[in-house]
């Protein structure tokens, strides 16, 4: 038998190859048939360990509605493997090769092996030091432990009708599949409902909306003085010789403004996502296109670069590993959301982020007390409008861009300053900073099928809120009015005595 470390070395030497030969030969029945069982593996093995649900709720909610073209080689798949203790999940594809494996790590959640490692390659996966001590678990409300809960008769009242019709599957989109929908005004929760076997702690996968999380961990580092989003030559793989990328800032990577080359579609780094690929072979070595900051083209590479380069300025994993955590997810009540990692401990801040609405309700909170949480300021000031200012280059179509955030600023009935972010199979976060609102809407949409309607949601919503003010504002002036009507009866009284005297 290999040793472990042959097996790494071995490991180290082939995936380059094999995913470059893959990139450049296109995508083969062999490795179609590896990515579905990677998909299998995965989600299995994060649905599992993860987000706590049961193998039902999994095969039902993250193995149907898969993309389409992995759905022939994926209904030839036998079941998954489980091995309940040690968190391991293998699916088989192939007679002649090892099965896909995904394995769980407290704290990264599930990491998959990369096509063709042994499962000796297990013990290699990263680890821990010390995982931060969470502070007490705040079941109490979508902001935190120390704010009062108040629940608001009037939007509660009006918010039922359009929450309700989130889930029936029709009306914000044929088929679409909600898991959760939570609104979130002045801080307090005014609506909140589950389908599909999620609660109020089920971390559910966020897919793309986890850009936006990026984001804010990129903030939260900018505040610790520990990154500067001018400063060029993100990763030390560009900064050497001839090479041009050395010019791409952390600013360009959160516009989706690098000027890399990211395939026909940058949404799709399947072999990242489901093949074990490593982040620094998978993203970090296309070539440039264009001159950076002047094309705006939606690529997960631009965002799993940026965190790359956050751990290169930290120089120190553990602390890197410790950070998400320890200086925003944490502070903000956010205990279960789990970033997961690829086998050489990058974080896939692109899309394998896992967390619960309510966590994700906090992540827009912060943004619409302008980085504050309580006295403590976690993102620089001026952090957030730079995230929702339309960034140089604009998409050709759709809605605008900010940074690593899409712009909901020309949709009808909405108001102009809302921003959002937005993950595949209908994961949002909206904020609106004029209702001082954030709305989460989570679901399992089929891949391919109709998108959950989430402009004409958050219009609807914001209906609903507008209802809600004015009647508060026809109840404060009734009020007012026969306040002014009594306080002038007993003027009028007082008035009469003064003459019968």
């Amino acid at each position: 038998m290999r040793t472990l470390r042959a097996a790494a070395v071995a490991l180290t030497l082939s995936l380059p190859c094999l995913m470059s030969a893959a990139q450049e030969g296109g995508t083969t029945d062999e490795l179609q048939s590896a990515l579905s069982a990677g998909w299998k593996a995965t989600f299995t093995c994060s649905g599992l360990f993860v987000a706590g649900q049961t193998l039902q709720e999994i095969e039902r909610n993250e193995l149907s509605g898969i993309y389409p073209d992995y759905q022939r080689s994926y209904d030839a798949l036998p079941a998954a493997v489980i091995d309940e203790t040690r968190k391991l999940v293998s699916v088989t594809y192939a007679p002649s090769m090892p099965p896909r494996m995904a394995a769980y790590r407290p704290g990264f959640g599930c990491t998959q092996l990369p096509v063709g490692a042994e499962e000796e390659a297990l013990g290699f996966l990263p680890r821990f030091a010390s995982w931060p001590t969470p502070p007490e678990q705040d079941r109490g409300s979508a902001i935190g432990s120390n704010v009062r809960i108040e629940l608001k008769i009037e939007e509660a009242e009006r918010l039922d009708a359009p929450v309700s019709a989130a889930f029936d599957e029709f009306t914000y989109g044929g088929g679409t599949r909600t898991a959760s929908v939570i609104v979130v005004r002045d801080g307090q929760v005014v609506a909140e409902r589950y389908d599909r076997g999620i609660d109020h702690e089920t971390p559910v996968r966020t897919w793309s909306a986890a850009k936006s999380l990026t984001a804010t961990l990129i903030g939260a580092a900018r505040r610790q003085g520990l990154v500067d989003i001018d400063y060029p030559a993100v990763i030390s793989e560009w900064n050497r010789g001839a090479d041009p990328r050395r010019k791409i800032t952390l600013r360009n990577l959160l516009h989706m403004a690098s000027g890399l080359d990211s395939g026909t579609t940058g949404s799709r780094t399947d072999r990242l996502y489901f093949a074990g690929a490593l982040t620094v072979d998978a993203a970090a070595r296309n070539s440039l296109e264009v001159k950076p900051g002047a094309r705006f083209k939606y690529a997960n590479n631009d965002t799993l670069i940026a965190m790359r380069g956050l751990r290169e300025a930290m120089k120190d994993d553990n602390k890197f590993h410790r950070f998400p955590y320890e200086s925003l997810l944490h502070k903000i009540g956010a205990m279960r959301t789990t970033l997961e990692i690829d086998w050489n401990g990058d974080f896939i801040s692109s899309s394998q982020v896992w967390a619960t609405g309510r966590d994700l309700a906090r992540i827009g909170q912060l943004h619409l007390q302008d980085g504050m949480w309580g006295n403590q300021r976690l993102l620089p000031e001026g952090w957030v409008q730079f995230v929702r200012t339309p960034a140089p280059a604009q998409p050709a179509s759709g809605p605008g861009y900010g940074a690593q955030f899409w712009l909901m600023n020309a949709s009808a009935g909405v108001p102009e300053d809302t921003y959002y972010a937005a993950g595949n199979r209908g994961q949002y976060i909206v904020i609106i900073p004029a209702l001082n609102t954030v709305i989460v809407r989570q679901g399992f949409d089929m891949i391919g099928g109709a998108q959950f309607d989430i402009n004409r949601f958050t219009a609807d919503l914001v209906v609903a809120l507008n209802a809600a003010d004015a009647s508060r504002a026809l109840d404060r002036a009734a009020s007012e009015a026969a306040s002014a009507a009594e306080a002038a009866a007993a003027e009028e009284r007082g008035r009469r005595k003064l003459i019968q005297r």
